[in-house]
Parts: C-alpha cells; sequence; structure tokens
C-alpha cells in the first residue's frame, strides 16, 4: 500500500520536469536503483547458525577427514 503512494509521488514529480531534464533524471534513477538493487542482492540476512550441529558427534577421524579433502596439499 506504502509503495503505490510512494510511486504516485514520484510519477507527479517527473510530470512537473522540464523535458530537457528528463533524460538526466533518468540516467540518475536507474544508477541509484542499480546501486540498491546491488546492495540488497549482497546484504542478504543469513540468520544465525547457532544449533545447526546440535546433537552432532564429531571425533579427530572425521575432523582429519575433512581437512584432507579440503585442503589436500597438506598431507603430502
Amino acid at each position: 500500500m506504502m509503495d503505490a503512494i510512494y510511486k504516485e509521488k514520484l510519477l507527479r514529480e517527473i510530470d512537473d520536469l522540464p523535458d530537457e531534464i528528463v533524460p538526466v533524471f533518468y540516467r540518475m534513477i536507474h544508477q541509484i536503483k542499480n546501486k540498491l538493487m546491488l546492495k540488497t542482492e549482497k546484504s542478504g540476512n543469513r540468520g544465525s547458525l547457532k544449533g545447526i550441529w546440535k546433537g552432532s558427534k564429531i571425533d579427530e577421524a572425521m575432523f582429519a577427514e575433512a581437512k584432507r579433502t579440503l585442503f589436500p596439499y597438506e598431507s603430502e
């Protein structure tokens, strides 16, 4: 609902612009939109991993195997 209000306000502002300014205004809005979209894509809230392995039993052999898998060059 609130989005529609702001879109209407923006459209009224654009209608009030002189024609020679509209291309410049478009480029500015386009750049701002692209920058904001990149920020929202990058800053996604991943949440907490707290408790993800709750109740899991991890011994040294499992840790060593995982390390060998991830870093095979270290076991040489």
